[in-house]
């Protein structure tokens, strides 16, 4: 196979590729050694169903993932999930569980050494999962180039990726990507590695910084204004925490700059679709979140309540998979109403700016947003 993809093949992406790979593939044989705290666990407690699955996984697929955060998304029954970077395959066998039998599941890395783990263990889990035949296939190619892989235009619901996407030396390439085999309404929901400002090119030359995750990190503003340029919704933020690098001679390469692992939602919304605010009510359906639903850091949707949502929020619920999910209850001549007569949630005022979330998620409370029914959400609801 070429060192990279037909459309990124010049010397220093090629170059990347080929660090990526070395690091990745021979360098690292187990999550220990990894030289920073760069791949953090996930700030949002794991949900008891993930950790079921995650217990099905054999070890030796455990022992090499790179992760810096939890990617399952919600409501997967029956959906065609790709992974993007998938490593061992740790994910992807943790959501072949989840889809079920009449999902599937495609991961894509560029390193074979990696994809030799996660194919060696394909009918270990399928018959541990109780599978008539796998739900899961792995492919080797580029996350910048999945057409070259043989992935065809909108034939997926769902993208995830996990700590990847700072990995690559075209970033661009991969959100244009993700948005072509996306079908429409689809999303791509996804953990990675921010830095609060760009990062320069000398500090992208070294090896270790790259591979470790960081000095390969987009600055959290190219990623709102790159995913907005493709085509995507603007990003959803879910959750963040801080990066503690925790290698001083690597502190001392970064100097001032910080880091964040964060995980963001962005949806491919059909073309020409309404954008209106409205109520909506949850209820209560996705498996595992039968009394609420956690849609990001603003939005926790509680069941049989209704919700105020933006016009974004809305646009994106009424059209992905989330739709069977909600009631909706539209404007009527400008006014709101309740169709239950009462009071109706608000979202929370969160910073869109990751950095800013963490210490928000940090101090006492949340508070929502000013209005709501009645001005106050206290009391409103009194």
């Amino acid at each position: 196979m070429a060192d990279g993809p037909t459309a990124a093949s010049n010397t220093a992406a090629a170059s990347v590729y080929n660090d990526v790979k070395e690091y990745y593939g021979k360098t690292l044989k187990k999550t220990s050694d990894l030289k920073s705290n760069a791949c953090v666990p996930s700030a949002k407690p794991v949900p008891a169903y993930v950790r079921k699955v995650i217990a099905e996984i054999h070890p030796d697929v455990v022992a090499k993932y790179y992760g810096c955060g939890l990617v399952v998304p919600e409501s997967l029954e029956c959906s065609r999930v790709l992974d993007l970077g998938c490593g061992s395959g740790r994910d992807c066998y943790m959501l072949s569980q989840l889809v079920g039998e009449k999902g599937h599941v495609t991961g894509i890395d560029m390193t074979e050494d990696q994809l030799e783990v996660a194919r060696k263990y394909i009918d270990y889990h399928t018959q541990r999962f109780g599978y008539k035949k796998p739900n899961v296939n792995f492919v080797q190619g580029y996350i910048e180039a999945l057409a070259e892989a043989g992935l065809e235009e909108k034939s997926y619901d769902i993208i995830i990726s996990n700590c990847v996407v700072n990995l690559s030396p075209d970033k661009a390439s991969v959100l244009r990507e993700a948005y072509r085999v996306l079908k429409d309404g689809g999303e791509l929901y996804f953990s990675d590695v921010y830095s609060d400002a760009r990062i320069p090119e000398d500090l992208k030359a070294n090896k270790v910084l790259w591979g470790e995750c960081l000095s390969g990190a987009l600055w959290w503003e190219d990623l709102m204004r790159l995913a907005e340029e493709v085509g995507f919704c603007k990003p959803r933020l879910v959750t963040a925490s801080i990066i503690t690098v925790g290698n001083k001679e690597l502190e001392k390469l970064l100097g001032d700059y910080k880091f964040v692992s964060a995980t963001y939602r962005l949806f491919k919304i059909p073309k020409g679709s309404e954008k209106k605010s409205c109520l909506v009510m949850y209820n209560g359906e996705i498996t595992g979140l039968e009394e609420s639903f956690e849609f990001d850091a603003q939005y926790t949707f509680k069941v049989d309540k209704e919700m105020e949502v933006d016009d974004d929020v809305a646009s994106i619920l009424s059209n992905s998979r989330f739709s069977g999910e909600f009631t909706f209850q539209h404007q009527h001549s400008g006014l709101k109403t309740s169709s239950s007569g009462g009071c109706w949630d608000k979202p929370k005022a969160v910073s869109v700016n990751p950095f800013e979330l963490v210490q928000q998620l940090g101090s006492a409370s949340v508070t929502p947003s000013t209005g709501g029914c009645c001005g106050d959400q206290q009391a409103c609801c009194q």
